[in-house]
């Protein structure tokens, strides 16, 4: 199991970093291993220590047609 540590972003938010082979695999990086594009995810609070995270593709593309 791979840990990582949860990081002070700015004085409302903490961030999470997440592994490039896992990125990767979901094609959200570019040949030269940096993200490509702008992406967005949901984070749900589940249980006690338990998140959940989801992947949203469409956001700006739904946003537009509510318009």
């Amino acid at each position: 199991m791979a840990l990582n540590k949860i990081r002070q972003l700015d004085p409302d938010s903490a961030g999470v970093t997440l592994p490039k082979d896992d990125l990767r695999l979901e094609g959200l990086l570019n040949r030269e291993g940096k993200v490509d594009g702008d992406h967005h995810v949901h984070i749900r609070h589940v249980d006690d220590g338990q998140w959940t995270l989801e992947l949203v593709d469409g956001i700006f593309e739904r946003e537009s047609k509510n318009e």
